[in-house]
């Protein structure tokens, strides 16, 4: 007999919607499955949760969340036997739709239950594991700003929105040294840093998905330090399938990077969370070191 333990977010719509809910155990169970359901509350820690349920003998751990609570569960399967299920109840699931995995958490559920189980790699930075990409400068400042407002009240997509022009405005320049796996070295002067576990789109409506997740590399975008006009600029640009990579901006791959800089700190923003980190930063991509269930054809 198979088991399953679901991690559920206690703030996610299934909670509250017992129809739903039923629904996606009686999926998940089908073929005689034992499904653990273990509620998640705010401030949990999902990780220790996770190596629990290894502990206790499941072979599928399910994340019932968004990207924050995939990237925790994933944390602590790495290099386990058990492997990642995605239900999909969050804002963006960057990881689930470039999985394939439909977004409603019952087909989800129906893709856990009848899916294959795939390897695929991981990125991580000074010990921490992110499975869609990490980020320095402009993007860690917007989250942190995000998240005061939100704590003020703000919905989350207004916070969003006025903590974009905040940083904006403000426009962090960062002096950093980066060295390549291939043991090449250059200084760049930027507002923002884009690690990314594989590559991501650039251009046109597919910006910022992933053909795949398993080709052993991390790819690194690094903006060009002119103001804020120009970085907008290259965002239209991309939309428009009109922007240059290496021209336009720095565009490298790597399975290592090794960021130096200035100071004892630095924000690091790792799967939309942000933490404080004493650089140098050391990152690297983990191949095939994640085994998640993803649906048998794309």
């Amino acid at each position: 007999m198979r088991t399953v333990t679901l991690l559920l977010n206690d703030s996610a719509s299934v909670t509250k919607d017992k129809s739903l809910r039923e629904e996606i155990l009686k999926t998940l169970g089908q073929n005689g499955t034992r499904v653990d359901v273990r509620s998640v509350k705010q401030g949990a820690n999902i990780s220790d949760l996770a190596k629990s349920a290894v502990k206790s003998g499941a072979e599928v751990v399910i994340a019932g969340g968004g990207d924050g609570t995939v990237n925790a569960v994933a944390s602590a399967l790495i290099d386990s036997e058990a492997a990642l299920g995605v239900l999909p109840m969050g804002t963006l699931n960057h990881f689930a739709k470039d999985l394939g995995i439909p977004l409603e958490p019952a087909r989800a559920a129906d893709i856990i239950s009848r899916g294959v189980v795939r390897k695929v790699d991981v990125g991580e930075v000074n010990g921490a594991i992110f499975v869609n990409n990490s980020s320095l400068g402009l993007y860690p400042m917007i989250v942190r700003g995000r998240e005061r407002k939100q704590r003020l009240g703000r919905s989350k997509w207004t916070a969003l929105f006025w903590s974009t022009l905040a940083a904006l405005r403000r426009y962090p320049i960062l002096t950093m040294e980066l060295s390549l796996a291939d043991g090449k070295q250059f200084m760049r002067r930027t507002p923002l840093v884009f690690i990314g576990n594989n590559q991501y789109e650039i251009k046109g409506f597919e910006i910022g998905s992933r053909e795949r997740l398993d080709g052993g590399a991390l790819f690194v975008y690094v903006a060009p330090k002119d103001g804020a006009g120009s970085l907008l600029r290259i965002s239209v640009a991309a939309l428009c399938g009109i922007v240059h990579p290496g021209i336009d901006f720095d565009f490298l791959s790597t399975e290592k990077l090794l960021v130096g800089a200035p100071g004892q700190t630095i924000q690091v923003a790792i799967d939309g969370e942000v933490k404080n980190m004493a650089p140098p930063l050391l990152y690297r991509i983990r191949p095939s070191s994640l085994k998640v269930i993803a649906p048998a054809t794309r």
